[in-house]
């Protein structure tokens, strides 16, 4: 690989490592200002809020600033927003209000950082090696992310509230000081003005006119409608179904992650053997797979091992997908499309949190995991030809 690409990867860790901390170091600090649920959950939709306000706007902005510079920019900001408020910790001064301000400013410099970002492999890794450098940065966040992060976050927490944020805002600074010394990636191109609506909407045009992509993207969004269905119950169901205790629970969630890693490790190796479209086409049925075999079985040991096969399935299906985007989407495309996956990703997972609590509510448990399961069905049969051109030229993928 090259070097600036060790030099991308090294601040996708640090920032990987750094907003884990803060994933649990975050209601940690609301849980010890008050006791109120709602104000806990507040947090991470705070920060979750402005992905879908901002995306589409981020993703225009991404593709006519200087894609570098913006993310030193964020990072930069974003670390002084942490610094401040692991001061305010610090000092006694932090309130509820204040937390929900940063989170939402964290939210928002992550729209605009991540989608700039995605620009950044194609340019510095040639297209044979996307797979290998996809699964790397993938390994950042399910290594540190995922499992270090978790514990680290909660042990720097204990050690001093205020600890936690002033590592995050580190990492940051770091981060930024990584992505300046980057030099191979090209400055943008010129195009004339225009609004943002009108960058936008040609965004979403190009996407719509490409049907893998289009397929995929649609994929995605019902896939993260169902599988949010499903898991915003899925304590419940660990608990009445599986009868696990919290422990229990906390090694199913495990399983994600361990599958999430095992997924990095294979997947340039798969790629290379099997091709997108066996891939796409595999992950499609495990999606089934999963949902139908929650709803069967009562035992715990054969539900953590569909769990990594469906973590092991998420991870190679993200790197696969990046990989086309990269060969497929024009670089003076890549922000708008990347905002467009965002976008409907977090509005997907939004909707079937809500879906879930009703579903389990009117049908039972076992009732929503049956009926991801017949959703996703549905969905594999009508992508199942389209995904057909995973393996094919760009050229080609563009006239389709």
């Amino acid at each position: 690989m090259p070097a600036d690409f060790w030099k991308l990867w090294t601040s996708s860790a640090v920032t990987n490592l750094g907003d884990g901390i803060t994933m649990v170091a975050g209601p940690l600090l609301v849980a010890s200002i008050t006791d109120s649920p709602a104000a806990v959950a507040g947090a991470v939709f705070a920060q979750q809020l402005p992905w879908l306000l901002f995306a589409l706007v981020s993703g225009a902005w991404a593709d006519r600033l200087d894609r570098r510079k913006l993310v030193v920019t964020v990072n930069l900001m974003r670390a002084v927003a942490l610094g401040g408020l692991a001061v305010a910790v610090g000092s006694g001064a932090a309130s509820v209000p204040l937390i929900y301000a940063v989170f939402f400013l964290l939210g928002t410099g992550e729209t605009l950082a991540d989608t700039a970002s995605s620009a950044f492999v194609p340019a510095l890794v040639p297209a044979e090696r996307r797979p290998v450098a996809n699964s790397l940065l993938y390994a950042n966040f399910n290594v540190l992310n995922q499992f270090a992060a978790k514990p680290l976050g909660a042990w720097l927490f204990v050690v001093a509230a205020a600890v936690p944020f002033g590592v995050n805002a580190l990492t940051f600074a770091l981060a930024a000081a990584l992505v300046a010394a980057i030099r191979s990636v090209p400055p943008p191109e010129k195009r004339p003005p225009a609004r943002l609506r009108t960058d936008i909407a040609e965004g979403v045009r190009w996407l719509a006119r490409h049907r893998l992509l289009r397929t995929l993207a649609l994929t995605m969004a019902v896939g993260n409608v169902v599988f949010s269905a499903a898991f915003a119950v899925f304590v419940l169901y660990a608990e009445q179904r599986l009868g696990v205790s919290d422990v229990g629970y906390g090694v199913l969630l495990v399983a994600f992650a361990v599958g999430g890693l095992l997924g990095t490790l294979v997947a340039p190796t798969l790629i290379r053997r099997l091709g997108s479209t066996a891939l796409l086409r595999a992950g499609l049925l495990i999606e089934v797979a999963l949902h139908a075999t929650l709803a069967l079985t009562r035992e715990p040991v054969v539900a953590a091992a569909m769990i990594v096969v469906f973590g092991v399935h998420t991870t190679i299906w993200g790197v696969v997908v990046t990989t086309i985007r990269q060969r497929d989407v024009p670089s003076s495309m890549f922000g708008r499309i990347a905002s467009v996956y965002a976008f409907l990703d977090l509005g997907g997972a939004a909707v079937g949190s809500l879906v879930g609590g009703a579903v389990a509510t009117a049908y039972g448990l076992v009732a929503t995991y049956w009926t991801a399961a017949a959703a996703m069905a549905l969905v594999a049969v009508a992508a199942w030809r389209p995904m057909a051109a995973g393996d094919a030229a760009p050229a080609r993928q563009r006239t389709i």
